[in-house]
């Protein structure tokens, strides 16, 4: 994103983010914030607190990789529509019913695995370009039930891309539409 970007881009991210059992190894020294902390692979072998303070560690790590990202794209947002969205892939089971990790088959998993969060990052210029009404995102979001089947729909709706794969009914973004204003043209 140092470059200036003169077409329509999407950019994915992989986080390592909260993946145990080496919570320890997601998170730099200064991030090191809740102790003392799970330092080893064998969780069995931490008491439950210093597992959580680990996961919790890579939280506040994730947190901030997030806040440098959208620090970047504000840099942008004067020349083009920027947005940022953050899903989990899975949650983490951190000593509830002695269960750690997230391997439990989906029929049987806790809800600490299967419940995940997602963050969405829209400005409001953006937003309106877009062609999107935040504050019934806002009230949508609230109603929950979204999994990440949603995910494919919703990221083909807002870059507009026609596809038969589109389900309108797994489309996040549809039911919050509005006429948007022409896009912004990148900078040349």
């Amino acid at each position: 994103m140092s470059q200036n970007v003169t077409t329509d881009s999407l950019i994915v991210l992989h986080l390592i983010g909260s993946h145990g059992p080496r919570y320890y190894e997601r998170y730099p020294e200064k991030f090191r914030i809740y102790t003392p902390d799970c330092n080893s692979p064998d969780v069995e072998n931490c008491s439950v607190q210093e597992v959580i303070n680990a996961y919790d560690n890579t939280i506040a790590y994730t947190d901030y990789v997030i806040y440098q990202v959208i620090n970047i794209l504000e840099e942008h947002m004067a020349t083009n529509d920027v947005m940022l969205l953050y899903i989990s892939d899975h949650g983490e089971s951190l000593g509830e019913n002695n269960l750690y990790l997230h391997a439990a088959p989906y029929a049987f998993a806790p809800k600490e695995q299967t419940r995940v969060p997602m963050q969405l990052w829209l400005p409001d210029a953006s937003a309106t370009d877009m062609g999107i009404d935040k504050e019934c995102l806002r009230k949508h979001s609230l109603m929950g039930g979204y999994s990440h089947d949603y995910l494919f729909s919703s990221l083909l709706s807002l870059m507009q891309v026609q596809a038969k794969e589109y389900d309108e009914n797994l489309d996040l973004f549809r039911r919050c539409r509005v006429a948007p204003v022409a896009a912004k043209q990148p900078a040349p």
